[in-house]
């Protein structure tokens, strides 16, 4: 890296101006975009109200395959969800020291795909109007919500997660929106004064708000894991082949934080190139996030291996047609999810040369996503095909109804996200203030060495 890139030599104003890029005024490009977006999600809703009006008829979903698109995008988004506060969380109890470009961006992902995924349960239903029913809620006439319905356990997991994600989320924005509301005018100070609840940043206030910053990175990783086990409980609490399994927890939080990192990886490219980042999102990030993914797709194949093992070494016939239904009429899915989960992953992210290239970063990532969406659609598709009775096999193909809830969402996703970063800083600020507080430049020979203090008489250097 060049010298005179390091952020450490910008004054106070020009760092604001540099990682605040993304709240200037928005542009007749932003608005185009933006509406682009906002077309598709109408689309999609247009879609949906005419589903409702017409039933759920209008999907692929038929005996036996009862669950479909809608459940696998419910499962996708979540997954997609998990890694970003759980990353976040981790790299602030460990203190790493490059986490700090990285977290906002990664906390809001979290929290926008929660919002995506949670909407397709109250789709899945059939009888929207009646959604109140999946609420854990004490009724006046003893009509308790049916606490044996896996639709209330996904309510209360989502309703948590998303309440906790959110707090995690504007809890870490609070001195951020301090230097905003400080160098803003019009109706956004008066927004980020509201917001900024008063935060001065005085040595108390800054004491306080680390003290509870660590204690909340504590909570809200229990929370993390325990909603992707309740989504995997959904699955494994049912007598269906290749379902019914006591890894499936642990399996899913694997293949969750698997998918999520990849999802940050991908929303960190995008950002860096479309706010010109490149000073703040090195390619020494994406070769740390890499790692991170590297670690992943191993523990994620040796999930998928021992629970492949187990249900084809036992032979049970219903696990065994499914296993057969693999090699035959959804060999094509299977071989998609093994390549893009594990054959094209693995090598390439064992390579330096990879990790820190920022376009090979970004085709590992969405290569992962889609073995992670392929994935869900196995894990839903054929073990309802091949149920325990031969004479109710069937099949299932999505319609275009369910084609456009998959395209909707995506859209929904981006044009919240584009949303949230014109309002609010994408990069924690004042984390890369304390990052930059701590660092200093040494030179060595020739090379010059960016060295982070992390305690009395302690250094960790690394090359610039």
């Amino acid at each position: 890296m060049k010298t005179e890139n390091h952020l450490s030599r910008l004054d106070e104003s020009k760092l604001y101006d540099e990682l605040s890029r993304s709240n200037l005024p928005a542009t007749k490009r932003w608005y185009a975009g933006t509406g682009a977006l906002l077309l598709v999600v109408l689309a999609a809703v247009a879609t949906f109200v005419y589903m409702m009006l017409t039933g759920l008829g209008v999907t692929g979903l038929n005996r036996p395959v009862m669950w479909g698109v809608m459940i696998i995008l419910f499962v996708f988004w979540v997954g997609l969800s998990h890694s970003g506060t759980l990353i976040s969380a981790i790299l602030r109890i460990t203190r790493a020291t490059w986490r700090a470009p990285v977290l906002r961006g990664a906390e809001a992902m979290t929290a926008l795909a929660l919002m995506v995924g949670g909407l397709y349960p109250l789709m899945h239903l059939g009888r929207n109007w009646r959604f109140y029913y999946i609420l854990p809620y004490p009724s006046e006439r003893q009509l308790w919500p049916n606490f044996r319905s896996p639709l209330l356990w996904d309510a209360v997991a989502i309703t948590t997660y998303l309440t906790g994600s959110l707090l995690f989320l504007y809890f870490g924005m609070i001195p951020d929106l301090a230097i905003a509301r400080d160098r803003a005018a019009g109706w956004r100070r008066k927004l980020y004064t509201f917001l900024a609840a008063g935060f001065r940043g005085t040595h108390a206030e800054w004491r306080r708000y680390h003290v509870a910053s660590t204690l909340f990175a504590v909570i809200i990783i229990p929370v993390a894991v325990s909603v992707h086990s309740i989504v995997s409980w959904d699955f494994a609490m049912a007598m269906v082949p290749m379902w019914h399994s006591t890894i499936f927890a642990p399996y899913f939080v694997a293949g969750a934080i698997y998918s999520g990192i990849a999802g940050v990886i991908a929303v960190m490219v995008i950002l860096r190139k479309a706010f010109r980042l490149e000073r703040v999102l090195t390619p020494d990030h994406f070769d740390n996030l890499g790692k991170l993914l590297l670690t992943f797709t191993l523990v994620w194949g040796y999930f998928y291996f021992s629970d492949y093992l187990t249900a084809w070494y036992s032979r049970f016939p219903e696990d065994w047609e499914v296993i057969r239904s693999y090699s035959g009429h959804y060999l094509p899915l299977f071989s998609l999810l093994v390549a893009c989960n594990f054959l094209i992953p693995f090598p390439l992210l064992c390579l330096k040369r990879v990790r820190q290239s920022i376009p090979a970063m970004f085709a590992v990532s969405l290569v992962v996503n889609v073995g992670m969406f392929t994935e869900r659609v196995q894990i839903v598709v054929p073990s309802l095909a091949r149920r325990n009775d031969p004479s109710i096999w069937g099949s299932y193909f999505p319609t275009w109804v369910e084609i456009s809830f998959i395209v909707g969402s995506i859209a929904m996703f981006a044009l919240i996200y584009v949303i949230f970063s014109k309002l609010f800083p994408v990069v924690a600020i004042s984390d890369v203030k304390e990052q930059l507080f701590h660092t200093t430049d040494r030179t060595i020979g020739g090379a010059n060495f960016s060295t982070v203090v992390s305690g009395e008489g302690k250094e960790e250097g690394r090359e610039t």
